[in-house]
């Protein structure tokens, strides 16, 4: 049994691999200035390897430690935090994947930059809305702030990887005219997701919304699409 000084020491274990130039670098990248999406967010500089060995390391925690490291400034012991309530949810049964589930739909704010979403989203909410009704991603992608909008499309990425993408093209017909480039991005990304495992399905979806979807969105979709045919989305002309 884990005892009460395990948050400091995961604390203690995150800071051995610190690296100021590294956390320096990542508040650029993470947009962390004044009226970026990452406002405020702070970083030891820990590489995510680094993160994964330590949730190893520290297997044993119950939801409560996660919902209190999830409410750390630092943004390494917050993605300490998601990929532990990942693995917990991943091992356990019934009664731990709820309460995981229950505290990561209740701690949003705290999923509160795309990595973080991203490496939680599929594997929390996915997961556990697969074999359920899934209409709370609908409502955090109609409702929600930026990040539950983008947890509610890059959640689907569960379902497709099952061959399931009714939710992914629904969500994504939801988020079509949404403002943000991370939501653009993140939609680009599940359709392109949907046409590797069935390319006549993200066809069916870009050919009737390709017009007025997000550049950035549809650049996104038709990465992996041949030269011409990229060229032909782009350009209206993906009809003929």
């Amino acid at each position: 049994m884990i005892g009460d000084g395990v948050l400091e020491a995961i604390g203690e274990e995150l800071r051995k691999h610190a690296d100021p130039e590294r956390a320096e670098s990542h508040m650029r990248f993470f947009r962390t200035g004044p009226g970026q999406y990452g406002e405020g967010d702070r970083f030891l500089g820990v590489r995510v390897p680094h993160i994964r060995s330590a949730v190893k390391a520290f297997r044993g925690l119950t939801p409560d430690h996660c919902g209190r490291l999830l409410g750390s400034p630092w943004h390494e012991e917050r993605l300490f935090a998601l990929l532990s309530m990942v693995d917990l949810f991943e091992r356990g049964d019934e009664d731990p994947r709820e309460a995981v589930y229950s505290l990561y739909m209740a701690s949003t704010d705290r999923v509160n930059s795309w990595d973080l979403v991203d490496l939680s989203a599929p594997g929390i909410p996915g997961a556990r809305l697969f074999h359920r009704d899934r209409s709370p991603l609908y409502e955090l992608a109609r409702n929600g702030h930026l990040w539950e909008r983008r947890i509610a499309v890059v959640a689907t990425h569960y379902f497709i990887r099952r061959n399931d993408f009714d939710d992914t093209l629904g969500i994504s017909e939801v988020l079509l005219k949404d403002g943000h480039d991370l939501i653009h991005k993140a939609v680009g990304w599940m359709l392109r997701e949907v046409g590797k495992r069935d390319l006549a399905a993200e066809e069916s979806f870009l050919k009737i919304h390709c017009r007025e979807m997000p550049r950035t969105m549809l650049r996104y979709a038709i990465e992996r699409f041949p030269q011409e045919r990229r060229l032909a989305y782009m350009e209206g002309r993906h009809s003929e």
